[in-house]
This record gives C-alpha cells, sequence and structure tokens, in this order.
C-alpha cells in the first residue's frame, strides 16, 4: 500500500513538474525582449518628464491640500450645532419667521451680517426677531428660552453659517 501511494505521488509529481517546464517553454516562445538603448531612455525622459512633472503638481496634495481632520471635525461639530439650535427657523439656509433674513450670502450681505464676527454677534445677542443665544445674551426678552450656547459654540456655529452660506449651503452630513 505503501509503493502504491509514494509512486502515485511520484507520478504526479512527474505530471506536474513535466507540465511546469512546458508552461515554462512556452512562455519563453512569447516573450519579446527589446534592449534599450541608453538613447532610447535619454529621449523618453527628456520627452515625457515635463508633461508628467506638471501632471503630479496639478494634482500634489501640496498644490491642493486636503481637509485636516480637526477642520472636518470643526464642521460636523458646527453642523450638529445648527441642526440642535437653528435649523427650527433656518433649514437649508432659509428662514420661516422672516423670508427676507435668510442664512443666504446674498441677504447675508444686504442685512450686514456677512462676517464670521457678525454672524457671532448676532447668534449670541439676537437680532429683530431671531434670538439671542449666548450664554451672557441681555436683555432677556431677546434671548432664547430654550438652552444656551457656550461661546466656543457660537464660534463654530458662525464658522459653519459661513461657510455655507459661501457655499450656497450644500447637503452637510452630520453626526447628532
Amino acid at each position: 500500500m505503501r509503493l502504491h501511494s509514494s509512486s502515485a505521488s511520484a507520478r504526479s509529481c512527474n505530471l506536474f513538474c513535466s507540465s511546469h517546464k512546458a508552461n515554462a517553454r512556452e512562455s519563453s516562445k512569447w516573450k519579446f525582449q527589446v534592449p534599450i538603448k541608453h538613447k532610447d531612455s535619454e529621449f523618453l525622459i527628456k520627452r515625457f518628464a515635463p508633461p508628467l512633472t506638471a501632471v503630479l503638481l496639478v494634482v500634489s496634495p501640496f498644490c491642493n491640500p486636503p481637509e485636516s481632520i480637526g477642520q472636518t471635525l470643526d464642521i460636523q461639530r458646527g453642523a450638529t450645532l445648527f441642526n440642535r439650535a437653528c435649523i427650527g427657523c433656518h433649514d437649508t439656509g432659509g428662514n420661516i419667521i422672516q423670508p427676507g433674513a435668510t442664512l443666504f450670502r446674498s441677504d447675508l450681505q444686504r442685512n450686514g451680517v456677512d462676517t464670521e464676527e457678525e454672524i457671532y454677534r448676532v447668534t449670541y445677542y439676537g437680532k429683530g426677531r431671531m434670538p439671542g443665544f449666548g450664554e451672557k445674551c441681555t436683555p432677556r426678552g431677546q434671548c432664547t428660552f430654550g438652552p444656551r450656547l457656550q461661546d466656543d459654540e457660537i464660534k463654530l456655529l458662525s464658522e459653519f453659517v459661513k461657510l455655507q452660506a459661501d457655499q450656497g449651503w450644500p447637503n452637510v452630513a452630520t453626526t447628532d
């Protein structure tokens, strides 16, 4: 029995080895080896190096740096704050209470609230029908009756609103 199994394995090895040798011979028939001369390689480098370099510079992260992880997290935190405190009146940058006071760039500019500092001030103290959300907002009637926001939260919120206004209020994924 042992003899039989060893002879079977010897046969399978011979079949494998012979087929492997045949494949090696076949593949060597199809290989075309073209020697590259020194002049040819110089020509290729001179011909294609400048356009390839230009392409690499255009798509390089040095020319178009991606947003940092911190910036992305700040945008998401700003979006979460917006969804918590502002979306009731300003869904997608609009205004359901006062149509001329949207968060679109044209209305922000017309109303003199087109900088992060002005957006911060209006968010903190309120303006017109909009209540203020700042911790030290006064007078009381001008301030929200809901939870107040901390200074750094209002800063994130004003950065988020400015960014969204500049981009035309695209959809932003948020994490609540």
